[in-house]
């Protein structure tokens, strides 16, 4: 498991570990230093860009364990003496682990829905002249999101999920352009798509309230900014946590900061639009431009063609999501890297 040190003072450390991050930006709400940057979201859990959701200023870090304390995943560890500190002023500490009890009847559901892949359901058949399952139902407790999910489809209500936030989710349907960054990022699988039938109405992107732990990645990763998360209350029995509250509840997720540039091959771009289109900060500037008018419109918000080729407009409104690099059948945009100052 990769790791990096972000500080050290005496016998401490604060420790980032990138596997358990999901980009929700929380610890960046509380850091009196401005030390750690949340960006490319969208773009990192697409797999389009190799960097992590958190980037580090160098040498500002006091090694407080502020964020340590509010991480809901554990992906940030304050450690004393070279061992992870286990106090309940941590919300990874203080936080019910997820239990199953005597009456699980191992039918494997909660394995099935668990968006983190943290269950495994091991079954045989009984030992004795019933028609019945025998088993045993694992929770790896290291990758657990708490979301809920194998809390709510079990049949026999044999699990029990404490969610370390309670919360409020927004998104502004006139803003919104469905382009899947909240989707893919969110580690709960709390948000999708709805089908529909023909004639029908439905939102761009529906919310599942009783998957959400109200984290806030979905709104860190959005594009155009048309997700608010709001955390109402801190929901483990956290010692000391009135000190977070006042950080965290009924304030807007983190702001993210512009961790990538796009990056273009003249040579490898066919010049067919396709990712004009499909951005969302120019489908947001243009509806037409979103409907596939893409030669009616003179200026674009963010890319367009010239002679042929793509060209960025301006690189600082990009939202990082990565849906032009995803569309594009040359390979000819990409996200890279782009140093936090």
């Amino acid at each position: 498991m990769n790791e990096t040190v972000i500080s050290t003072k005496d016998n401490k450390q604060v420790v980032y570990i990138p596997e358990k991050c999901i980009g929700c930006g929380t610890c960046v709400m509380v850091c009196p230093k401005e030390t750690l940057v949340i960006g490319s979201v969208g773009a990192v859990a697409r797999g389009l860009i190799d960097k992590e959701f958190l980037e580090i200023r160098p040498n500002t870090c006091i090694t407080c364990g502020m964020c340590s304390k509010v991480c809901p995943t554990g992906a940030l560890e304050m450690r004393e003496d070279g061992k992870p500190v286990e106090e309940k002023t941590y919300l990874i500490n203080a936080i019910k682990p997820t239990t199953v009890n005597d009456d699980c009847v191992h039918c494997g559901l909660c394995e099935q829905v668990c968006p983190q892949g943290c269950i495994e359901v091991q079954q045989w058949f009984s030992n004795g002249n019933d028609a019945k399952v025998d088993g045993k139902t694992i929770i790896d407790q290291e990758c657990c999101v708490h979301c809920g999910w194998c809390e709510s489809v079990c049949p026999v209500d044999a699990i029990e999920v404490e969610k370390p936030f309670e919360g409020t989710w927004f998104r502004d349907e006139d803003i919104c352009q469905a382009c899947r960054t909240c989707v893919d990022v969110c580690p709960c699988n709390a948000l999708f798509n709805p089908d529909w039938e023909a004639g029908e109405r439905v939102d761009k992107v529906a919310h599942r309230p009783d998957a959400c732990i109200y984290c806030g990645a979905c709104a860190v990763s959005c594009p155009v900014r048309a997700i608010d998360v709001k955390k109402t209350a801190i929901v483990p029995e956290m010692e000391k946590k009135k000190v977070f509250e006042k950080k965290l509840l009924d304030k807007p997720s983190a702001e993210p900061t512009l961790t990538s540039r796009l990056v273009t091959d003249e040579y490898a771009c066919l010049g067919c639009g396709n990712c004009v289109i499909v951005c969302p900060v120019n489908s947001y500037a243009n509806k037409e431009l979103a409907a596939g008018h893409l030669n009616n419109m003179d200026d674009k918000a963010l890319l367009e063609v010239e002679n042929g080729t793509v060209k960025i407009v301006d690189q600082e409104v990009c939202g990082s999501d990565g849906a032009c690099a995803m569309i594009c059948p040359t390979n000819a945009i990409w996200l890279e890297r782009k140093e936090v100052e």
